[in-house]
């Protein structure tokens, strides 16, 4: 099944790239850190004016966020653009940008986290392609493991390698469908949106950190309710860390929340895939059809 999504051309050496900061404020030695890798891969490196601003939490006012991501959607010699962090803010503006400029000149955006607003959006509302990956942010962190960084690359460049995990494996199947999702709670956030995520027929990606076990529990019975939970391809969770009990414990962890959501469907409930708030980041396409297949006691990610 193919919904027709538009795919930005891959990265060569001499490209130029952008970093901008559309939510909250970044250190500058954390976007050093960007430069540097990116520069090590061949790439210009363009900065946004407003990617070092402060305003409360956010990385300058709506207005100047706005004003940076607008900047580098129109800019046809950009070829990719990352942002650097997330926390909070995409939400704020998105609906208040055109994106109409990347129908002539496509390119990749590079996330997660809050960014998941962005991707979803792009899939949704324009079509458009967009790679579900780590940023600036973690780049020079000693924990980020060597395969977040050399998965990013291979998304931009054109030779992502497929991902095999082990973990929790409910229902195990080999299934195909269109890559979706993010953070679950942005997800969340986008119901009833324009941007509502579509999760029909889909390989139905979620993840998330320091949300409490009960605001879990009620974000996938929300998600059940509004009907994103049926008739998936198949649900693939990632990272639920830092999670945090209330007064009264709420007893079960994470997966079993998950677990017992989707009891009643019979598409696959894989977990444990090596991407979200961990230290073992993958990047992935958001948009793109992939396959997953069950070989003994792991599965394979791929895309075709």
């Amino acid at each position: 099944m193919s919904y027709n999504k538009i795919q930005p051309p891959f990265l060569k050496s001499g490209d130029e790239v952008a970093i901008i900061t559309p939510a909250w404020s970044i250190d500058e030695d954390k976007i050093n850190d960007g430069i540097n890798v990116l520069e090590d891969w061949g790439l210009k490196v363009h900065i946004g004016r407003n990617a070092l601003k402060k305003d409360g939490p956010y990385a300058g006012t709506d207005s100047e966020r706005i004003s940076d991501l607008q900047e580098v959607t129109d800019n046809k010699n950009i070829k990719a653009v990352l942002c650097s962090r997330g926390g909070y803010g995409m939400l704020r503006i998105i609906d208040r940008l055109n994106f109409s400029a990347l129908k002539r000149n496509p390119k990749w955006f590079v996330g997660f986290s809050d960014i998941t607003i962005l991707l979803t959006w792009l899939s949704v509302k324009e079509n458009i392609i967009s790679i579900h990956g780590e940023m600036p942010l973690n780049f020079s962190r000693k924990e980020t493991s060597p395969e977040t960084l050399e998965s990013l690359h291979g998304a931009l460049f054109g030779h992502l390698k497929p991902v095999r995990w082990k973990g929790d494996f409910v229902r195990p199947a080999d299934v195909t469908g269109e890559v979706t999702g993010g953070n679950l709670s942005l997800l969340y956030s986008l119901i009833g949106s324009v941007a509502e995520p579509k999760t029909r027929g889909r390989i139905f990606f979620i993840e998330d950190t320091g949300e409490y076990y009960y605001h879990l529990d009620r974000m996938m019975k929300s998600l059940n309710l509004a009907g994103k939970l049926r008739g998936l391809s198949a649900l693939v969770s990632g990272g639920f860390t830092e999670m945090k009990e209330t007064k009264i414990p709420w007893g079960k962890s994470a997966g079993q929340i998950i677990s017992e959501a989707v009891a009643g469907y019979k598409y696959p409930l894989l977990s444990g895939f090596p991407a979200g708030h961990t230290d073992d980041n993958r990047a992935f396409y958001i948009g793109r059809q992939a396959k997953i297949e069950i070989r003994k006691d792991e599965a394979v990610f791929f895309y075709i």
